[in-house]
């Protein structure tokens, strides 16, 4: 084992801070990563501060990681040192059930995949530690390849905000023809906004906030609709093939649902901090759709990563210090930040 720094959270009500911990030494099909960028996921606040439950301390969050290989082992056959690489929300699964055989990791039920972080540690015991750290030692099958023609911090949120949008849009065969509705523009939101541009779809952007039209814009949104407006968002009605809800607050899905064409299908990948109420007329009547989606699996990543190196895609980022990653959580709850903080990891060394 390999003494590791990293920032970790001691208890859900303590601030982020300096932590060692152990790495594996690297078996015959392991890859070991110095990690360069780390982005800030809301799903480490959630984490950290134990707002989902289940969380177990010390707690180092990050699944959005992007660094070098160091080392590897004998048996790795598509990396070696000096390898530019990457690595998600995943870094194990049981390989064998039916969803890792259909190339859907993030769904194992045997038990469970094994997360980045907070999930069994079936090497060293006790839970997995993510991407707050200098280095990371993933199993060759969860590692993914990074281009070098992207700027390596912008690529770091890809590995999940990236994903999480890009999987459900891929799912619903999304492309030139839709309208599609994006659900918010935050670190989900402007990649949504962007992928489905990239993808030929006639984009609109619903937000509270009327001064982010701009930006939207920017980024691809054809239209802009302030969802507090009734008059535009009734303007809409029964004219969408699919819109991609991102927001994580207490919202009305049924004010969505019904901007849904015949056979349109709205899919939630925010996660609001309680049940959220539907009018189950809204979905019978013209046969709408309303689903959730989970990250991809290894294949449907990688593939988005190549397809994001082919059309120069990367994530608005704000970078940060180690030392600052607590400012960058209260800033998040404020949606200050445009659109996702990562984490400069050379910062950790001082």
């Amino acid at each position: 084992m390999e003494k590791t720094n990293a920032f970790a959270a001691q208890s859900a009500t303590s601030a982020l801070a300096p932590f060692p911990i152990q790495r594996r030494e690297p078996t015959a099909r392991d890859v070991q990563i110095d990690i360069l960028y780390c982005g800030v996921c809301h799903s480490d606040i959630h984490t950290a501060r134990d707002e989902w439950g289940g969380t177990s301390y010390p707690c180092v969050p990050g699944h959005e990681i992007v660094g070098r290989v160091t080392k590897v082992g004998r048996d790795v056959t598509r990396f070696k040192e000096g390898d530019l690489a990457a690595v998600g929300c995943l870094v194990d699964s049981c390989r064998t059930c039916d969803n890792c055989r259909a190339d859907l990791e993030q769904f194992c039920d045997n038990p469970r995949a094994t997360f980045t972080y907070n999930s069994e540690d079936k090497h060293l015991g006790g839970v997995t530690f993510g991407g707050y750290s200098s280095r990371i030692v993933v199993v060759e099958d969860f590692v993914l390849r990074v281009s070098d023609k992207l700027d390596l911090a912008a690529t770091a949120p890809l590995l999940c905000a990236g994903i999480t949008t890009y999987s459900p849009l891929r799912k619903w065969k999304v492309g030139k023809g839709h309208k599609v509705g994006v659900v918010g523009l935050g670190g989900l939101g402007h990649m949504a906004v962007k992928f489905a541009h990239a993808f030929g779809a006639h984009v609109v952007l619903f937000t509270t906030s009327p001064g982010k039209t701009e930006d939207a814009r920017r980024l691809g949104a054809a239209e802009v609709v302030v969802s507090k407006n009734g008059d535009e968002m009734a303007k809409h009605n029964n004219s969408f093939d699919f819109i991609l809800d991102t927001v994580s607050a207490k919202h009305d899905l049924g004010a969505y649902l019904t901007l849904l064409k015949r056979d349109g299908a709205m899919v939630l990948v925010g996660v609001p901090p309680e049940p959220v109420p539907v009018a189950v007329f809204n979905l019978i009547m013209p046969r709408r759709q309303l689903a959730g989606s989970l990250i991809g699996g290894i294949a449907e990543t990688q593939e988005m990563l190549d397809f994001c190196g082919d059309h120069g895609i990367t994530c608005d980022v704000e970078m940060i210090r180690m030392d600052q990653i607590n400012e960058a959580y209260e800033r998040m709850l404020k949606s200050d930040v445009k659109y996702r903080f990562v984490i400069d990891m050379a910062s950790l060394k001082s």
